[in-house]
């Protein structure tokens, strides 16, 4: 697999991903794979992968993982989760910074505005194992 990082001058170069940072942990359906129009990598190592998300009013996400993580809102942040028969709608001002437990989820922006986020998830032991009952982030 392959992932485009950011290199000096703003010019993209194709980086070969370790999956294996992820595979022993939950990530199964990388969203920057699912939902590339969404997630974009902008930086990671091995300790942790740098995500920037965006999308516009009424976009939808299909299902996808997410280990343990820090999210930073660049813009308001409206947006209805759902996990199975689940949902849990979160709205967050523009320059807030959350806790996400590692999960599944798939999401749709219920706002009026587009989104802009930071994600930095972290690998290793760190990444954590999404449970069932979580769905959102933790403010």
């Amino acid at each position: 697999d392959f992932c485009l990082s950011r290199g000096l001058g703003d010019v993209y170069k194709r980086q070969e991903w370790d999956r294996g940072a992820y595979s022993d942990r939950m990530i199964t359906d990388d969203p920057t794979l699912t939902n590339p129009d969404h997630y974009r990598t902008l930086w990671e190592n091995e300790f942790v992968r740098v995500l920037e998300y965006t999308d516009e009013p009424g976009d939808q996400t299909t299902p996808h993982d997410h280990p343990n993580s820090v999210m930073a809102t660049l813009s308001d942040f409206s947006r209805r989760l759902s996990a199975g028969e689940r949902t849990f709608d979160t709205s967050l001002p523009s320059g807030q910074a959350v806790w996400i437990p590692a999960q599944r989820h798939s999401g749709e922006n219920t706002g009026t505005t587009p989104t802009h986020t930071i994600l930095v998830e972290l690998k290793g032991d760190a990444a954590g194992e999404a449970d069932a009952g979580t769905l959102g982030p933790r403010v």
